[in-house]
């Protein structure tokens, strides 16, 4: 049987090494023979080029995509919309790339062989739901919070330097009172030292109201989205429309994805990672993982022991076993996140 008959028959893999204007893929035959490279443009025509040059080669049984959350999002969409089975690869260890050398057809078939090998197993995100909606505004909120923080902090180093009459006039004033003060101030023509430091107060101070109205309406679009796409987790104890809104983001629009609890507590970087050797058997502390959610499973721990009764007592019985406070904070994010797994895994009602 010869190799194309047998890719046929058998169904080929395509890896794919993505970028921001091209996309170069290769096909391997099902015992790892190379069948063709292809380069495409990223663009809907290109996706539907390579998905015919494919095709052509036989039965795609799964296609291997570098970089599924960022150039290769478009074209991961693309494919599992027309029904293709897609799997997120992640780029060569540098002990290969060292070993074997750097090209795109070179990465392109490492993520092909990491498929057909069965070592490429992670569906990625759908990133067609609430959740993208989500992911879009929080980055957006993010931003505007360090920009308010870099702003408020440009304020006061003015207001330092300030002309001594002016800065009289806004010491001791609260950061509210102090925005209305340098919001209101009218500097004139900027040719003296005093004027310019007026007119880059008034700027600064109306640059943080207006990031102070995006911020809001930010935050109300996350509240609202999270009530709407995960309204039971919303209603578990210390989950917040930030903390909701970092989960969801990690476990996607497709929880389902996920195979089980342990795999999204390990996802979390909320799960103990083997360090054994010898005679000896330890775990260690993942430190990988969406820190994002991380830090959410930790604020959720921390409003717990404040106020949660049932997550109070757990902290003292484990005291009183020996256990320090951080040991007992690590087994409450894992606690955690099996608990928001089964809110996440459970249907959303209509």
């Amino acid at each position: 049987m010869d190799r194309m008959t047998q890719a046929a028959r058998d169904g080929i893999v395509v890896g794919v090494d993505t970028h921001r204007d091209v996309h170069v893929a290769v096909a391997l035959d099902p015992v790892g023979g190379r069948l063709g490279v292809c380069s495409v443009p990223t663009t809907r025509a290109g996706y539907a080029e390579l998905e015919r040059w494919a095709a052509g080669l036989g039965t795609v049984r799964a296609f291997g995509i570098e970089g599924t959350g960022s150039y290769g999002a478009g074209l991961a969409r693309h494919l599992r919309a027309a029904g293709h089975e897609v799997r997120e690869v992640d780029r060569p260890d540098r002990s290969t790339r060292r070993r074997l050398g750097k090209s795109d057809p070179l990465d392109a078939e490492a993520a092909a062989r990491s498929v057909l090998a069965g070592t490429a197993t992670t569906r990625p995100k759908t990133a067609d739901g609430i959740v993208e909606a989500l992911r879009l505004l929080v980055l957006t909120k993010r931003s505007a919070d360090k920009a308010r923080t870099a702003a408020m902090t440009q304020l006061r180093a003015v207001i330092v330097t300030a002309p001594a009459m002016l800065r009289e006039t806004l010491d001791d004033l609260g950061p509210a009172a102090l925005l209305d003060r340098c919001a209101a101030l009218r500097p004139g023509d900027p040719v003296d030292p005093t004027s310019a430091t007026r007119h880059a107060l008034r700027a600064l101070a109306r640059r943080i109201r207006a990031l102070d109205a995006e911020l809001a309406d930010v935050v109300g679009l996350i509240d609202r989205l999270t009530l709407r796409r995960a309204p039971a987790l919303r209603a578990r104890f210390g989950v917040g429309p930030d903390t909701a809104a970092a989960l969801l983001i990690a476990a996607g629009d497709d929880p389902h994805r996920l195979r089980s609890e342990a795999a999204f507590a390990a996802l979390c970087g909320a799960s103990p990672v083997p360090a054994s050797s010898g005679l000896r058997t330890r775990h260690r502390l993942n430190r990988g993982g969406d820190r994002q959610a991380n830090c959410a499973l930790y604020r959720i721990v921390l409003t717990r022991l404040s106020h949660h009764a049932p997550t109070r007592a757990y902290m003292a019985r484990r005291t009183a076993e020996g256990l320090s406070k951080r040991e007992i904070i690590r087994c409450l994010k894992r606690y955690v996140a099996r608990e928001v797994f089964a809110v996440l895994e459970a249907p959303v009602a209509g």
